[in-house]
């Protein structure tokens, strides 16, 4: 698999396929490019598609810091002009929306196009005026001493309530081999600082075409409505909700997905 060196303690491992505009897709908190074969197959038809692993996920450098959404979006920044990208679709998925937010409040759109973003809310925290948060603070700490002590536990617990059906066994254990790559002091660092952005004052400073899209069964794990928020708040922002999917749209309904990702990139 190929890497790109960002600085001497940082390589960025990365996946793609296909020529043209560039796609790229940012992973989830503890996960990896690998969540998204499903797109670098499929889209990588008529698209540069690329998935890459974060700095301290994957196959990426485990460094022993910088593990924030405000480095994650400098590595993400510097990524792109080493690997001479522009006009690029960056599509986050869960963390990697924060990560791409971050990206915008520090860079602008500079080599951006169009985002996509999908199945995440401004904000995981439960703060006063926040009711789509997904933690409080004690339920953060046990959930980051449980990451310390017994993290595949928490990982195949965790796994299956990103799906509206459990995954067959052979997809869970690959998908638990991935998370297991991240150290365990790394993991509960990045599920740390991931939890107590707030992004809500920054979604307008998304200024590209963007294409917002949620999973939409009943009772899902984040909440339907708090990713309608972000489309709300991105001006001129494209909305599609799947409702045979949980917080996975991209695995649980691919065809669909990619068709959409796909016409949304080709009307650029």
């Amino acid at each position: 698999m190929p890497k790109i060196r960002i600085n001497d303690e940082l390589e960025i491992n990365y996946e793609e396929n296909g020529s043209g505009r560039p796609i790229v897709f940012v992973h989830g908190v503890w996960m990896s490019g690998r969540y998204f074969h499903k797109q670098l197959q499929a889209l990588g038809q008529n698209h540069h598609s690329i998935a890459l692993d974060l700095r301290g996920h994957g196959h990426s450098s485990h460094t022993e810091d910088g593990h924030t959404m405000a480095t994650y979006a400098e590595d993400l920044h510097a990524f792109l002009k080493i690997k001479g990208l522009s006009g690029v679709v960056l599509a986050g998925w869960s963390m990697g929306c924060m990560v791409l937010w971050d990206y915008f409040k520090k860079f602008g759109d500079e080599n951006v196009a169009a985002a996509i973003f999908v199945d995440q809310s401004p904000s995981d925290f439960k703060w006063p005026d926040w009711d789509f948060g997904l933690f409080d603070l004690p339920t953060l700490v046990h959930l980051m001493s449980e990451v310390q002590t017994g993290r595949e536990k928490v990982y195949r617990d965790f796994i299956p309530m990103l799906f509206k059906r459990p995954p067959p066994a052979e997809e869970v254990e690959w998908m638990v081999a991935e998370n297991m790559r991240i150290p365990a002091a790394i993991a509960s660092a990045v599920l740390f600082d991931q939890t107590m952005q707030d992004y809500r004052a920054d979604l307008a400073k998304v200024t590209v075409p963007t294409l917002v899209i949620a999973g939409g069964m009943k009772d899902k794990m984040l909440p339907t409505e708090s990713v309608k928020y972000v489309h709300e708040n991105i001006p001129g922002s494209q909305f599609s909700v799947y409702e045979e999917s949980n917080h996975c749209p991209f695995l649980e309904e691919a065809e669909r997905f990619n068709r959409e990702v796909d016409a949304f990139v080709g009307a650029l």
